[in-house]
Parts: C-alpha cells; sequence; structure tokens
C-alpha cells in the first residue's frame, strides 16, 4: 500500500485534466494538500446510509491508499460501522480549501485483512489503543465520568505488555466505482474529470463534466 505522505508524481498543477488514471493524480493533490493544509491534509467526508436510505455524513482520516482503494479504521459497532456493513457502499469528499480542489470518490466497501488492521493498530498510540476498547462508539454515554472509568479499566486490564486489537476495531477499504477530480476556476467556469469503471481490476473511463 502507498503511503499517503509519499506518492508519485505525474502531472503540474495546470494539466490535471490530461491524466490517464485516477491513483497517481490523487497522490499528487493529496501530497500537495500535505504541504499547504494546516491540518489533517487526509481528512475527509464519509457518507453513508442507514438501513432506511436515511443518509449519514462525518469526517474521518484516510490512513493509506493503492490501486484497490482507499482505507480508514472505525468501530464496526458504531452508526458508521453498522452502515458500511449493511449497504456495503459508500461515498468520500476530499476538500482542500488552500488549494481550492475537491476530490469526490463513489465505490464498494469491505474489511481488510486481520494483518493489516492488527499492524496498524499497533501502530497507534496507546492511549488511542485503550480508547479502542474503552469507546463504545455512538452509543448513548450518561456522563465523562463513565467514559473515564472505562478508560481506567482497561488500562488496568492491559498495563502490562501489548494491547490486542478489539475485534470489533478494523479497517474498512473504499474500492472506488468513480473518482471525481474538482479545481477551481474563475466565474465559476470549473475544471472538473471524472473516471469511472464497471470493478476493481477493470479500465477506466474518462470524461470532462461541465462546471
Amino acid at each position: 500500500m502507498t503511503d499517503i505522505h509519499d506518492p508519485a508524481k505525474e502531472l503540474t498543477n495546470g494539466d490535471f485534466t490530461e491524466a490517464s488514471e485516477p491513483f497517481q493524480l490523487f497522490g499528487q493533490w493529496l501530497e500537495d494538500a500535505t504541504a499547504s493544509e494546516p491540518n489533517d491534509p487526509n481528512a475527509l467526508a464519509l457518507s453513508t446510509v442507514d438501513a432506511d436510505g436515511l443518509p449519514n455524513v462525518r469526517m474521518v482520516l484516510l490512513k493509506g491508499f493503492d490501486e484497490h482503494g482507499f482505507v480508514f479504521y472505525t468501530n464496526l459497532e458504531s452508526a458508521k460501522g453498522r452502515e458500511l456493513l449493511g449497504a456495503r457502499k459508500a461515498a468520500m469528499c476530499f476538500h482542500w480549501k488552500s488549494l481550492r480542489r475537491q476530490i469526490r470518490i463513489r465505490g464498494t466497501v469491505a474489511t481488510v485483512a486481520d494483518e493489516e488492521a492488527d499492524a496498524y493498530y499497533q501502530s497507534r498510540p496507546r492511549g488511542s489503543r485503550i480508547g479502542a476498547w474503552a469507546s463504545k462508539q455512538s452509543r448513548p454515554l450518561e456522563s465523562r465520568f463513565a467514559l473515564e472509568k472505562e478508560v481506567a479499566r482497561y488500562t488496568a486490564k492491559f498495563a502490562i505488555g501489548e494491547i490486542p486489537r478489539p475485534d470489533h476495531w478494523t479497517g474498512l477499504r473504499l474500492t472506488p466505482l468513480s473518482i471525481e477530480f474538482w479545481h477551481d476556476r474563475p466565474f465559476r467556469l470549473h475544471d472538473r474529470v471524472v473516471f469511472r469503471r464497471d470493478a476493481d481490476g477493470t479500465g477506466w473511463q474518462k470524461q470532462r463534466l461541465y462546471p
């Protein structure tokens, strides 16, 4: 998997509409954002739908990408996790205000391999690993003190040695079926290019769009 801070460059800022495939272009734009954004250049809005078809959206952090998709991590028992496992589809939106750029991604969702999730989990700060055990994400919380008690309980439980990854906490990979690149231009005459394909591993079709 490509490290999100070390993508390959292909194009200059002015000719992104000539790109032949989206992943290298995504890598370049993310690298540009890493240099320009003051906080969390890998932040994205993740959109899901519940069992009634009502959408939800929230910010998460991209933790890696390659030609198979875009990876983030979550508690599968949260609202987000339940909706992702239920629909197996989602959408992402990156917006970098300093660069006047946006990328929209739609596709299918699957969990990553246990080995991949274990490796990332062990790379997290110890407090974050404790938090994955202590937080019953998205469920009612009677008080802040109740959360702090859970943190203390798991801190004592895992006082010595490694902290195992909870079964309910893992990575999810969105495998894109469409990726749209948007760049601001004067008078709302923006540049838009979308790449579409039928399934993972098939060829991309590129099309420019009216702004």
